[in-house]
């Protein structure tokens, strides 16, 4: 028998999340997958995990679980207290968690996302190859609620002796760099300046689908609208208030706003770290 965990506190919005479906554009289906995946796999290789082993992602406010079995635990990404029957325990590095302890992740105090990763995974149905939470499509699980029970898969081999970890801090500016976009020349030669020097904000209204800014509305120079045309991760799309907004992991397939630039997926993880109000500069790359 694998383990199961009991949802004490579903906090903020907590799923689940693994590598993500790419390859399913084409018939509408976003990528998904944790938004820090660098976090998600050091977590998993501290356990023995595969790289790729589905995790809970957790929201700003962290979750409390209680496993009807021992079980072995990593908590990274943003960090945070974290405890085992309110014993204070180690953020970054395996903790044990005996059967009926509740393993609480308590608020982040830096960053955004914090990654709870066990030893076996979170064995949550697939669809389409990915246990991932999409929020854009309702594909995966649903998030998490209170009472909800998640199971654990069989870990593949032992957890390995504790290793330092170098867990990478939450961004206190956050700069993306950014290649032109398709649609670039839907802007002013004034708006592509601003846009690469001004100075903007994480909005708080961002969410798994998009990471909005405030700062500079960019002015465009045709007036006209698009047709619905494929969007890819990291684009950064222009709605008619004029303020970027960086495409993450859940971000539609499709849309008909100018995208004016595309950021490198290697530098997304930052972005999904950097809470409402830290700064945003778009540099050339």
């Amino acid at each position: 028998m694998t383990a199961k965990l009991t949802t004490v506190r579903s906090g903020a919005l907590t799923t689940v999340q693994d590598a993500g479906r790419p390859g399913h554009a084409h018939l509408g289906v976003p990528r998904s997958g944790a938004l820090d995946a660098p976090a998600m796999r050091l977590a998993n290789r501290l356990l023995g995990n595969a790289p790729d082993a589905a995790v809970l992602e957790t929201t700003l406010t962290g979750c409390a679980l209680r496993p009807d079995q021992d079980v072995i635990a990593v908590v990274g990404g943003a960090p945070c207290p974290v405890t085992v029957d309110g014993k204070p325990a180690a953020w970054g590095a395996p903790v044990r968690v005996p059967a009926g302890s509740v393993l609480d992740v308590g608020a982040a105090t830096a960053g955004v996302r914090s990654y709870v990763a066990v030893a076996g995974g979170i064995a949550a149905e697939p669809v389409l190859g990915s246990r991932s939470t999409d929020l854009l499509s309702g594909l995966g699980p649903a998030p998490l609620r209170d009472g909800e029970v998640v199971a654990v898969g069989t870990p593949a081999r032992p957890v390995p002796p504790p290793v330092a970890a170098p867990w990478p801090g939450p961004p206190a500016e956050l700069v993306l760099p950014v290649r032109p976009g398709p649609r670039a020349d839907w802007f002013t030669p004034a708006a592509l300046r601003t846009f690469t020097s001004a100075a903007y904000r994480v909005s708080p209204h961002s969410n798994r689908i998009g990471l909005r800014t405030e700062g500079p509305p960019l002015e465009r120079a045709s007036a006209g609208e698009l047709p619905s045309e494929g969007m890819v991760l990291g684009a950064v799309q222009v709605p008619p208030d004029g303020r970027p907004v960086l495409f993450l992991h859940d971000h539609p397939t499709t849309g008909g706003y100018p995208v004016v630039a595309v950021v490198p997926e290697p530098a997304l993880a930052a972005a999904a770290q950097a809470p409402a109000g830290t700064p945003v500069r778009f540099t050339l790359a």
